[in-house]
């Protein structure tokens, strides 16, 4: 099984027993949407990193990149952490990687307690890297190489890779409370989405299938209601708020928004041309 290095960002700011809430949370989405592609996988966690063990790597991937509450994703190889075990994996796991005279850079991080720094591992790594491929005439550059290797040196182990792959960022979904969306058009889309990565699990009133797909993206499980019911929906899924796409520029509609619970506009200071690259981004 391959192995894929999550992270998170929001999440390691709170205190401890909210961070455990939160990252099991966050497990459960990753559960949960996993299932409901058929994926297959083994999810360990320490603190600050969630591991997921899988076969099928790119399909995990992708479902990883539409997971709230996770700032990204590295496919990782790993090893012990003792510097000699770390050199020997070095030079086996660079050799493929290089072209002839291409430059390159190691970037290391460590937690946890080590008779060395990350400095004497990137001088140790880097020196047997150069001296294994002699032949191939690299040279390191720190400032613009063509190849980064960053090693995250956590306890026991050592996690190489090439690549940090950009998650939603955000909190997990579910971790905030419930509210409504209105979506009626493509700018009500954005505002839920919104919403959906501060952390809130949002019901969706809508009776546009198109603009509904757009969200289903994001959670195996939407609930959706006709639009008209609004303060019925209120009450029965207890919603904190209702949310509306409205932007600066309709203030009249805003005016005419008068409910039992408070009203958001997550779009307030967004223009038309931000809005569309939003939903572009999340509709991709």
């Amino acid at each position: 099984m391959s192995l894929l290095l999550v992270r998170y960002a929001e999440v390691g700011l709170k205190s401890e027993s909210v961070r455990n809430q939160f990252e099991r949370i966050l497990i459960n989405n990753i559960l949960d949407s996993f299932a409901k592609e058929g994926i297959e996988c083994l999810i360990e966690r320490e603190r600050g990193r969630i591991f997921v063990e899988t076969h099928d790597v790119d399909r995990a991937i992708k479902r990883l990149r539409r997971i709230f509450g996770i700032a990204s994703i590295s496919s990782v190889m790993s090893c012990s952490s003792k510097l000699e075990e770390m050199r020997s994996f070095a030079v086996e796991y660079s050799a493929p990687l290089f072209a002839r005279r291409s430059t390159f850079a190691l970037r290391v991080r460590r937690t946890g307690v080590h008779d060395f720094s990350s400095m004497d591992v990137a001088r140790e790594l880097g020196s047997a890297i150069l001296e294994a491929n002699k032949e191939k005439e690299i040279s390191v550059d720190l400032v613009s190489p063509d190849l980064e290797i960053f090693v995250e040196i956590r306890r026991s182990k050592a996690y190489f890779f090439t690549e940090y792959i950009p998650g939603p960022g955000g909190l997990p979904l579910g971790s905030q409370g419930r509210v409504l969306a209105i979506v009626d058009r493509d700018r009500d889309v954005v505002a839920a989405w919104l919403m959906m990565k501060r952390g809130c699990r949002v019901i969706v009133l809508s009776d546009s299938r198109d603009l509904v797909k757009i969200l289903e993206a994001w959670t195996p499980r939407l609930t959706v209601e006709p639009s008209a019911q609004v303060e019925q929906c209120v009450r029965k899924y207890r919603a904190l708020a209702v949310v509306f796409g409205y932007g600066s520029d309709e203030m009249e509609e805003i005016r005419k928004v008068k409910l039992s619970v408070p009203a958001f506009f997550p779009l307030i200071g967004f223009d038309d041309q931000e809005v569309e690259r939003k939903l572009r981004e999340i509709s991709a």
